[in-house]
């Protein structure tokens, strides 16, 4: 163990030494005295520690106490033995640990007339224990919701397809389970084995109020199943314990999408001089600090340019025309697809010798919170009948792409 610092007492003829300090001062002309009283600041002690883990007997810990307040005028005392004597003074000190276990470190800071403590536990593991290696599996689905394959090596990327959606739900709130693997993770060494596994699920988040977001323990266990997931972007963390009590971390990116398809309903016609109005309910997230953020939201619909049943009262009353509106929750209004002519709606896999085919795409950038955009939140989707006869409608999807 490091030997501890001594501090010789104060030598009584230290008054005199400021007296005479003082008579120099004034006879040069001046006495200055610079700065604010701190007499009524709060006095605290804060430290950190570098490393933070996986410390071992030998290894040199450099402990900062520079957080402490008020920033002058504090004398500072490290106890890193909990024996109760004073093992080091100043702001920064250093540190070896000969033993293993868990050390109790306790820095009290004072101002003269106040003083504060703070103590903290360090895990000193053996100098030849080996720290683990965390790991997340990584996977995703093997297609889109548009049969589309999906290529993807980094990132748990999953798509929530529900292809067969009744008019009489025409609302998004589907979620899925995301399982979450730690198998491949490693010990360290043969002769250690992994103790612990912690999942964070929100690293935006400091649950457990500690000054890292990204250890709260949401969920523990090698393997998880992280249920009532929305669609979104989300950041997991794991951290891991092995045997010798070292730590490891691992974090990886989840993407969860969305497609949801209508087939084959009526859309009512304009015969009241108001358009005939169908809504879909989508909650759209865009939130930067969280790192959750859409990638775009797409509406497409195809419907028939002539319906079947329609009885031709005039020239061009049965070529069908309808449209897409993008309203935020504030009910104002985005984006339309209402000034794209007839002969262009060709989007898509498109039927366009029968079919008209329309889509409404927003990018990302309109869900920030601006004074120039609209916000995330509770969207909707509208389709518009502008026109006097009902259509049949061949299908509408809305697409959320998180990835």
């Amino acid at each position: 163990m490091k030997a501890p610092t001594t501090h010789p007492m104060k030598s009584a003829s230290m008054p005199v030494l400021l007296a005479l300090l003082m008579v120099i001062s004034s006879l040069a002309g001046c006495t200055a005295i610079t700065g604010d009283s701190d007499s009524d600041a709060e006095v605290l002690a804060v430290f950190s520690y570098s490393p933070s883990s996986n410390i071992r007997t030998g290894d040199t810990v450099v402990f900062d106490a520079s957080s402490s307040t008020p920033s002058n005028g504090l004398t500072y005392r490290w106890d890193f033995d909990a024996d109760g004597s004073i093992d080091e003074t100043g702001r920064s000190a250093e540190w070896q640990f000969d033993t293993t276990g868990v050390k109790t470190i306790e820095l009290t800071v004072s101002d003269g007339s106040k003083s504060s403590s703070q103590t903290k536990e360090v895990t000193i593991a053996d100098a030849t224990a080996q720290p683990p290696s965390a790991e997340i599996t990584q996977y995703a689905d093997d297609e889109d919701c548009s049969d589309d394959d999906i290529d993807e090596t980094t990132h748990i990327v999953l798509w929530i397809c529900e292809m067969d959606k009744s008019m009489t739900d025409r609302d998004i709130s589907a979620t899925t389970t995301v399982t979450l693997d730690a198998a491949t993770s490693e010990a360290g060494d043969s002769s250690q084995y992994i103790t612990e596994w912690n999942w964070d699920l929100d690293s935006g988040t400091d649950k457990d109020n500690d000054g890292d977001s990204e250890n709260d323990v949401d969920f523990s266990g090698e393997t998880i199943d992280w249920s009532n997931v929305a669609p979104g972007e989300y950041e997991v963390n794991l951290h891991i314990l092995n045997s010798a009590g070292l730590t490891d971390s691992d974090t990886i990116k989840v993407y969860v999408s969305y497609a949801g398809k209508w087939s084959d309903f009526e859309m009512g016609g304009n015969n009241s001089g108001n358009a005939q109005t169908l809504d879909f309910d989508v909650n759209i997230v865009y939130d930067k600090d969280q790192g959750n953020t859409i990638r775009k939201a797409v509406g497409e619909l195809t419907y028939p340019q002539i319906d079947d049943g329609c009885i031709e009262l005039g020239a061009g009353n049965c070529r069908a025309k309808l449209d897409i509106h993008a309203l935020n929750e504030e009910d104002e209004e985005a984006s339309n697809t209402s000034s794209k002519a007839l002969d262009q709606r060709t989007d898509g896999d498109c039927d366009e010798d029968n079919n008209d085919c329309v889509h409404l795409t927003l990018s990302s950038y309109m869900f920030t919170d601006t004074e120039s955009t609209y916000g995330d939140g509770e969207w909707v989707f509208q389709i518009r009948n502008e026109k006097v006869n009902d259509l049949q409608v061949e299908s509408f999807v809305i697409r959320l792409h998180y990835r």
